[in-house]
């Protein structure tokens, strides 16, 4: 099935890197509909990575020496939001938001445990858009991202929505704006908060993540079912909890940015093919080392006889 980035610009809807369109590996839904508490209005949102062209990857094959001169360009991420598909729904019409990493890029974000490149890996299987054998590698894998640092990642961004969720100058969002009328805050930024937290907890305890676990509770909060003051409350008892957890859990403290970085590398070959003119393997290269040395030393011993 083509990702949404191709199916749109064949449309002529929008106008990505040439090569985002056709190398696109893995493409899911997020924001509230992964979440399962979308509503009929809600957007869709989708996010994803890409292989670039092996020369934005590693300048040096196209004979460019770092600093010096015009520099290739490096691509991290192709963005699109708001972008109305009329034909989309049945004539209903539909509107995307759009994010398409690097590779490169969407692994370092998911070593370090930003939550919304973590979640695009959990997403329930029916939320997966387009996912190739490469996008299935990562997938598959997707466990060995996860690390104890998780849990200052997670609270970091689950305390930022809290203080937006209080915040007298909502963004400039008509939607949003409605909700603080209706309820006197922002439920939406109040649900992501326990959502956050609830993640971390999985993360900590379990090594996995269910992103629909709590689902009930998030559409209750959406609904505007508990007030500002609970929120906070069930915010401030679960940052407690969480920080006994941590201690107490058995996950790495930090990424293996070993094995990490040996599944990118299968990535790359698997894309591009052989990668020996573009990565040292330091382990074959002390290998090396140490058989021109005996050789040497062999020598050596053979002239001193």
């Amino acid at each position: 099935m083509p990702s949404t980035v191709e199916r749109l610009t064949k449309k002529g809807l929008i106008r990505p890197p040439y090569f985002v369109e056709s190398n696109t590996m893995y493409e899911t839904v997020m924001g509230s509909v992964c979440y399962g508490v979308s509503t009929d209005v809600s957007d869709f949102d989708t996010l994803g990575f890409c292989l670039p062209p092996k020369e934005m990857l590693f300048p040096h094959l196209s004979g460019q020496i770092t600093g010096f001169g015009k520099q290739t360009k490096r691509f991290e991420v192709y963005q699109q939001h708001h972008v109305f598909d009329k034909d989309a729904m049945g004539g209903a019409g539909r509107t995307y938001d759009l994010n398409v990493y690097s590779i490169v890029k969407y692994f370092q974000l998911c070593m370090e445990n930003n939550p919304n490149m973590v979640d695009s890996l959990f997403t329930p299987q029916e939320c997966v858009l387009h996912c190739t054998k490469i996008g299935n590698m990562v997938r598959d894998k997707r466990k060995m991202f996860l690390h104890k640092g998780s849990w200052h990642k997670y609270k970091g961004y689950a305390y930022n929505q809290l203080h937006k969720m209080d915040s007298k100058d909502p963004e400039p969002d008509s939607k949003r704006a409605a909700l603080r009328e209706q309820f006197g805050f922002d439920v939406k930024f109040a649900y992501h908060v326990v959502r956050l937290l609830d993640e971390a907890e999985q993360i900590l305890l379990f090594s996995d993540i269910d992103l629909r676990r709590n689902a009930a509770q998030l559409k209750a909060i959406r609904r505007g079912e508990l007030s500002k003051e609970e929120i906070v409350r069930m915010a401030s008892e679960k940052e407690k909890y969480l920080e006994r957890v941590y201690e107490e859990s058995t996950l790495r403290y930090s990424p293996d940015e070993k094995a990490i970085r040996t599944l990118l590398l299968e990535c790359l070959e698997e894309h591009y093919g052989s990668l020996d003119t573009c990565v040292l393997n330091p382990d074959a290269a002390v290998v090396a080392l140490r058989e021109i040395s005996e050789v040497i030393e062999k020598n050596r011993r053979l002239l001193a006889a």
